[in-house]
Formats: C-alpha cells, structure tokens, sequence
C-alpha cells in the first residue's frame, strides 16, 4: 500500500475552466499567477503533482500549495495576501516618533543624537530598528548638514513670482534682480530634521537669518544689457526682491 496521500482532486465549471485558460494563455498576466492557473488546470485534467512540477518547472510543494488552495478556495486562493505570519512589530506611528525625537535637543550631556540614545530614550523601539529606519531615510547622525526656511507665509507664491520673471519676461519689460550682501550674518540655530520632497529626511541644524549687519553691497543686474550696477551703503538693506 502507498504511504503517499492522494492528491486533492479538481472539478471545474465550464465558466472556471474559461477564466483559468484565459490567465494561463495571456502574455499580460503576471508569470506567477500564470503559473498557479496551468496547475490548476493540469489538476483538474487529473495529472499528479509530481507530474505538474516536472511539467511545469516548479517544485512539487508549490504544485501542491496551489492545488489544494484552489480546490478550497477557489479563484481568491490565488491571492498571496493572506496569513504571512505576526504582524510587524513596528509601524508608521515609531517612525513618526524617531523624527519627532530627532527635532529635540539631545539629553544633557550629549551632543548629538545617536542610535542607542534614541532606543534608550524611546523606551519600546529597539535600536536595529531605529537603524534601519534612519537609513532608510537617508539619515545620518553623524553629519553636519544646515539649511535655511523662510518665516515669511507667501514665500512660496513670493518666489514662484520671481522665477517666472527670469523664465518668461513680460514683453518689453525691463527685469531688475536685486540683492543684499550684509557683511555680519546673524544665525539663529537649532538641531532637528529637515523632510524633503521625496519623503527622506535629514538631520543637521537650521537657522534662521536675521539682518544685524553694519554694511551692505546692493547689486542690480540689467538682464537686457547685462549691465550690473552697485552700491554699497553703512545702513541695512531692503529684502531680496526682483521687481519688473
């Protein structure tokens, strides 16, 4: 008498059998869906596992898998989403903490974040965790980075309006760039991250620019003639602008 179990065996309806010839004949379908459909239907035509696996170049675990999912669940026991195990331990709401953490002063005592710090400070986060996110994010503690952002709320459309100055003058418009040297800059500083637009981010330190300079160098640029006319003045300065 075998010791091997007989295989699960197959019956199709007219209407299955059509949808699984469909997906197995379709150069669009995706090759491992492809695939679990030339099983079936092997299967279904009363051919043993071992045979579908040497037919089909898969091993005989995988022609079983998915015979015995179809023959359970039909169609949907195609889908490869379902029971894969615990749930990941961390998520989206840890690497919302890791940044927010990232935009506080390190402890007394430190100078900068670092890995363990971050875990030890979290209490719940463990620090392989905390690396993998910080790489994954381009992250690095160690580096020095700076940046600037504006405290002004219309910067945005401010600068889009500028910018469309220089790409697209108005006809017969004379464009004027205008800008400030001030020979002290004061620098108001502060550890954090900064998000960038493709989702990455980065630490270092921001500031904000504060015009306490006792001399300025004003530049005016002619974009018509090329001419660029200067002036430098002991008093502070107006703003950035372009003006046409």
């Amino acid at each position: 008498m075998s010791s091997l179990s007989a295989a699960t065996p197959i019956i199709l309806t007219a209407e299955e059998r059509a949808e699984l010839e469909g997906l197995a004949r379709s150069t669009k379908t995706e090759h491992r869906t492809r695939l679990k459909a030339q099983i079936v239907l092997m299967a279904a035509d009363g051919a043993p596992t071992r045979a579908i696996g040497r037919a089909l170049g898969c091993t005989t675990g995988t022609a079983s898998k998915w015979r015995v999912r179809y023959a359970r669940d039909r169609l949907a026991g195609f889908s490869e989403t379902g029971n894969r195990g615990a749930e990941p331990k961390y998520g989206p709401a840890h690497g919302r903490r890791i940044l927010a953490l990232l935009d506080t002063p390190p402890p007394g005592g430190y100078v900068n974040w670092t890995g363990p710090l971050i875990a030890g400070t979290l209490g719940d986060v463990h620090v392989q965790y905390v690396w993998r996110f910080l790489r994954a994010h381009k992250i690095d503690l160690s580096g020095r980075k700076s940046w600037c952002v504006s405290n002004d709320p219309e910067f945005a459309a401010k600068a889009a309006e500028i910018v469309g100055l220089y790409l697209a003058p108005p006809e017969n418009a004379i464009v004027l760039a205008v800008d400030e040297k001030p020979s002290i800059q004061a620098l108001e500083r502060a550890q954090g991250y900064l998000k960038l637009p493709n989702g990455r981010a980065m630490t270092g330190q921001s500031h904000d620019y504060k015009r306490h300079g006792t001399t300025t160098l004003f530049a005016a640029l002619n974009l018509a003639s090329g001419e660029v006319v200067g002036r430098h003045s002991k008093d502070g300065g107006a703003s950035n602008s372009s003006t046409s």
